[in-house]
């Protein structure tokens, strides 16, 4: 899918490069100074600000340099385009900056995405299996659970229980300078006239001034200009013009009846594939478990199979049955989608 490769890199490559033979290993990257760090940690008061003293200490011990994913070439993605139908442009969008990226000693850098579509409808799923992709792993950011601002940001170490954002979280305690970062249902945030909760994304999501993303609760300059950043609203009217104009808008369609029997059925392969119990199994459902699968809520199809799944190993069969899902699924109004 994905190799990673060794390109001169302020010459901190994980090892040097040979003429003709470089080892599929993953370049690094400074996301933050230690002298700032050791500066900050000196200036400390000897009492008190302990989480402050343990996040500096966390930090120089880790060092700062991060993997960075090299694409050696754009990846086979059919499985993708097979497994999420109806997000044919955004998959075509990552595509095309993984086409830019390779055979050169650019990092893979992704323009903002805004995934704009109705609840339920895969966004969330999308970004999973985008991490997956690249390697990254995945921070997720649910803005509709949002009490405060700096969820984002941090809050000051002044603040009783402050702590660092997830953006220092994501660079900082994870091992990648480019992980995929999910800002959730960016319309649900609740702005207060004291603190705007998507106030830090104006910054975040302009790669120039990325390179110098001051988290509230550290105050050290983290270098957050390699993230990828995948939004999702169900309504573009709640999300703020200027966050519009940073990203690149894909408005997801609820799948066809045909793309939803397809959906029921990847899915059915997955869960079955993933579980010893599913060698039990038969390898393919039977149609009329699909028609009832592709009618049923998003959130709803993954327990439906896992209760037939069940049901069906009880009676000792390894075809699962209509009557193997859940009562009344057959009757539940159609609602396309996929599981989040």
């Amino acid at each position: 899918m994905f190799d990673t490769e060794v390109f001169p890199m302020d010459s901190r490559s994980l090892v040097p490069t040979s003429a003709g033979f470089q080892l599929p290993v993953a370049q690094l990257r400074s996301v933050y100074e230690t002298h700032e760090v050791e500066r900050r940690l000196a200036k400390l008061p000897e009492r008190d600000h302990e989480t402050l003293r343990s996040t500096y200490t966390r930090m120089l011990e880790r060092g700062p340099e991060r993997f960075q994913v090299k694409p050696s070439g754009v990846p086979d993605m059919a499985a993708l385009y097979e497994q999420l139908p109806n997000f044919t442009d955004a998959l075509d969008d990552v595509r095309r900056h993984v086409a830019l990226a390779q055979d050169s000693r650019d990092g893979l850098e992704v323009t903002p995405m805004l995934l704009l579509g109705p609840p339920g409808i895969g966004k969330t799923h999308f970004a999973r299996k985008l991490a997956e992709l690249l390697g990254t792993g995945m921070q997720l950011v649910p803005m509709s659970s949002m009490t405060a601002g700096w969820l984002l940001s941090g809050a000051s170490s002044q603040w009783k229980g402050a702590k660092p954002g997830k953006v220092f979280e994501a660079l900082v305690d994870g091992q990648y300078a480019n992980p995929v970062i999910v800002v959730d249902e960016i319309d649900k945030a609740s702005a207060d006239a004291q603190y705007d909760p998507l106030g830090a994304l104006y910054g975040l999501l302009e790669h120039d001034t990325a390179h110098h993303f001051v988290d509230e609760f550290a105050e050290v300059a983290i270098d957050a200009s390699q993230v990828i950043w995948i939004t999702t609203a169900n309504d573009e009217r709640s999300v703020p013009e200027p966050i519009l104009n940073r990203m690149n808008v894909f408005e997801i369609e609820a799948p066809s009846a045909e793309q939803a029997r397809r959906i029921a059925r990847n899915l059915y392969l997955s869960i079955r594939a993933e579980h010893d119990w599913g060698r039990h199994l038969a390898a393919e459902p039977a149609d009329d478990v699909l028609d009832v699968l592709a009618s049923l809520a998003p959130r709803e199809m993954r327990r439906a199979l896992m209760t037939g799944f069940g049901n069906a190993r009880l009676a000792r069969r390894e075809q699962m049955q209509v009557y193997d899902l859940p009562r009344g699924a057959a009757g539940q109004r159609p609602r396309m989608g996929f599981v989040q």
